[in-house]
């Protein structure tokens, strides 16, 4: 990359990232009752807009991509509220490691919800 030359943008590399991170996460949180309960919910909400994502990108349709681009939504949202839930309970040693992929979370779903907005607009100006 040389340089005044930008990034190029990969949702699916930081959906990667962002499942990888989930994955870690849910591997560090205590084997006890409620550590396996959040870890399984998180695990199942954090790792599927990935494969979501990838089901959009080969949509049969605008209303498919739309579909399948909101599942994924869905999921990060659920995914915020699992976060939140490792946090309030004291799950992990240092809550603070949790707020970097929070943030990121709010990116994905702020990403995810303008796709689909978008995908909506050029929709009903069909």
């Amino acid at each position: 990359m040389t340089s005044g030359e930008q990034p190029r943008f990969d949702l699916e590399e930081r959906l990667l990232e962002y499942a990888a991170r989930i994955i870690r996460l849910t591997d560090a949180l205590p084997k006890t009752r409620a550590g396996a309960h959040v870890a399984d919910q998180l695990l199942g909400s954090g790792t599927s807009p990935l494969s979501n994502h990838g089901e959009a990108q080969a949509a049969e349709s605008v209303d498919d991509f739309i579909h399948k681009m909101s599942i994924a939504l869905k999921e990060l949202k659920e995914s915020r509220r699992w976060l939140r839930l490792v946090v309030k309970a004291q799950l992990v040693a240092e809550p603070a490691h949790i707020e970097p992929l929070l943030l990121e979370t709010e990116e994905l779903i702020r990403i995810f919800a303008a796709s689909i907005r978008t995908a909506r607009s050029k929709k009903a100006k069909k």
